[in-house]
């Protein structure tokens, strides 16, 4: 990698052990069941140090509505799937997904209807994963992530 930051997007495949409510910022209250999820970001600024974040575990400022989820007990990452780009594709990915959408999670700053999907089934969700992926990038990359 050269001296600038690399940049992209990126899904991360969360799985929730149980059906909980979460408070999400001003959203309030969200119930969310058991199950898995595809959550949907960009990262024009550094796409290492924006996963980076999600994934850590220590204590960190709460911002995004994804920052809310991932610190609820019982919700993990399982997977990053990412692809380098200096355009803002993920509305794009987001669009491509077939899943039941979150309504208006981690959209605010654009018109979609959601950047967070629910499925039963983990094997669903990644493959209508990677088909976005592969309508809208040449290239990408999963990586699974190891419980600590």
């Amino acid at each position: 990698m050269t001296t600038e930051q690399m940049k992209g997007i990126y899904v991360l495949i969360l799985e929730n052990h149980a059906d909980s409510e979460v408070e999400i910022g001003k959203m309030g209250g969200i119930e969310f069941k058991k199950g898995f999820y595809a959550y949907v970001g960009s990262a024009l600024s550094g796409l290492e140090q924006r996963v980076g974040r999600h994934l850590r575990v220590t204590r960190k400022k709460l911002h995004w509505h994804i920052d809310y989820f991932l610190a609820s007990p019982g919700v993990e990452v399982r997977e990053v799937i990412f692809a380098e780009t200096v355009e803002r594709k993920e509305c794009e990915i987001a669009a491509n997904l077939h899943q039941k959408s979150i309504k208006n999670f981690g959209c605010s700053d654009c018109a979609c209807r959601s950047h967070l999907f629910f499925s039963t089934c983990l094997t669903e969700l990644k493959e209508d994963v990677y088909n976005s992926f592969h309508v809208v990038v040449e290239h990408f990359r999963a990586t699974k992530i190891n419980p600590v």
